[in-house]
């Protein structure tokens, strides 16, 4: 691979403390960061990249993501069940279903987002994808893979992006079902959601009793994978907490046990206000939810909000996806994530990236491969025209992506207008 030199950019390195620094420069070796070092003349075997005075920065790191669904709103919810029956009911419809979740993972690194972390997929879509990015047959962000998750009847995802358990020996099979395909970690639906729900206040009723937990948990974990989680209620937080669940994706209001829970487990909360902003904020007439919705959308997106204040308060780790495929949530628009977090939850723009970069590359087990800029890390990176640290939106428009050493300069994607109308009236 070609080895760069990456001159006269402001770099934003990714730690907490970062600030912009000028007059350095770049090196990269195929697909490593040989060194970031004073610039200089002399850059014999070097290709020149003349940043001319724009931002570079790590690589976005998108914790949650479903490949599956582009986002795109509708009026009337599918049926996801009859979809995924479909997409994986002979070799054509599968390879156009494969296609799909390849376009929309590219759409994720265009976007600048290097890293994904899938967490519930249909049958192995997604470890195919991961290793046809890896082995260079098609062009991608790195993936972190679950494929299909592990539910119960009735339960979230249920017989479409999740097994149906119905015992807890049932669960450990299913988890070593799911690691036969080589996953990277293990997913849960331990409570139901706001479109799951049938009466107001119960967005998160849970669904998976304690036992499964724990049986697909130990099984997990004895195969050497981690363990994800889709809650949204207190009561299916600590359910998944005391059973071994590592990462809370979602979450909602802790209380003090709760907090204790993941200080003594060690586990960490991945927020996702963008799929639950939409349901809480939007006008119905806009969202076409039905008031029951709006009202349970509303409990899951302070939830997931009180969450996190009180995890980062308490110096528990709070990472950052955007649970692309719901409504109004895009492969494009991770950033969108990292202004909620810092309009919502009170963050620091600074914060925010470095929660984007380093800190999700730490929760998804990559810490020391991608996430900041340094030698020896994976050269990853995002280049904008404007500093993020001053405006979020600098990082709506992307000039240049690097992933794995490979330049992709003016990545474009396509966006979908009825869209941005609507959540930029969030900004």
């Amino acid at each position: 691979m070609a080895k760069y030199a990456y001159i006269n950019g402001i770099i934003l390195d990714g730690t907490e403390d970062m600030e912009p620094q000028t007059g350095k420069m770049i090196l990269t070796d195929g697909q490593l960061i040989e060194s970031v070092t004073d610039q200089k003349d002399d850059l014999a075997g070097y290709q020149i990249v003349d940043l001319a005075g724009k931002y570079i920065m790590p690589g976005l790191v998108n914790l949650h993501v479903h490949l599956p669904a582009g986002g795109k709103p509708k009026k009337k919810p599918s049926d996801p069940v009859k979809l995924v029956k479909l997409v994986t009911s002979n070799a054509l419809f599968k390879c156009i279903g494969l296609s799909m979740c390849q376009s929309y993972a590219k759409m994720q690194l265009m976007s600048g987002v290097t890293t994904i972390r899938t967490v519930g997929g249909v049958a192995d879509y997604d470890t195919i994808i991961r290793d046809k990015i890896k082995s260079g047959k098609i062009l991608g962000p790195r993936i972190v893979a679950s494929n299909m998750a592990v539910s119960v009847e009735n339960g979230h995802m249920a017989h479409s992006l999740a097994y149906v358990t119905e015992s807890a020996d049932e669960a450990a099979d299913y988890v070593r079902i799911i690691a036969k395909d080589k996953p990277d970690v293990i997913k849960l639906m331990i409570t139901g959601g706001v479109l799951d729900a049938k009466v107001k206040g119960e967005p998160g009723e849970l669904k998976m009793p304690a036992e499964y937990v724990k049986a697909a948990c130990d099984e997990a974990h004895n195969l050497g994978f981690k363990v994800a989680a889709h809650v949204e209620s207190p009561e299916g937080v600590k359910c998944a907490l005391e059973n071994g669940v590592d990462t809370i994706e979602h979450g909602a209001k802790p209380t003090p046990e709760i907090i204790d829970l993941f200080k003594e487990k060690g586990a960490c909360h991945v927020a996702t206000l963008s799929p639950a902003l939409p349901f809480a904020l939007f006008d119905r007439s806009i969202s076409n939810a039905s008031d029951m919705e709006q009202y349970n959308g509303e409990l899951v997106f302070e939830g997931i909000i009180q969450c996190a204040k009180s995890c980062l308060e308490e110096e528990i780790p709070v990472g950052l996806g955007t649970d692309t495929g719901c409504p109004y949530v895009t492969h494009y628009d991770m950033w969108r994530e990292l202004n909620h977090f810092h309009k919502f939850c009170g963050v620091s723009n600074k914060f925010a990236l470095h929660t984007a970069t380093m800190i999700n590359a730490q929760i998804a087990g990559l810490g020391d491969i991608t996430g900041s800029i340094e030698a020896g890390k994976c050269a990853d990176f995002v280049v904008t025209q404007k500093n993020p640290l001053d405006d979020l939106q600098a990082l709506r428009n992307i000039s240049m992506v690097v992933a794995c050493g490979n330049l992709i300069a003016n990545p474009k994607v396509k966006k979908l207008p009825e869209v941005e109308k609507e959540l930029d009236k969030f900004l």
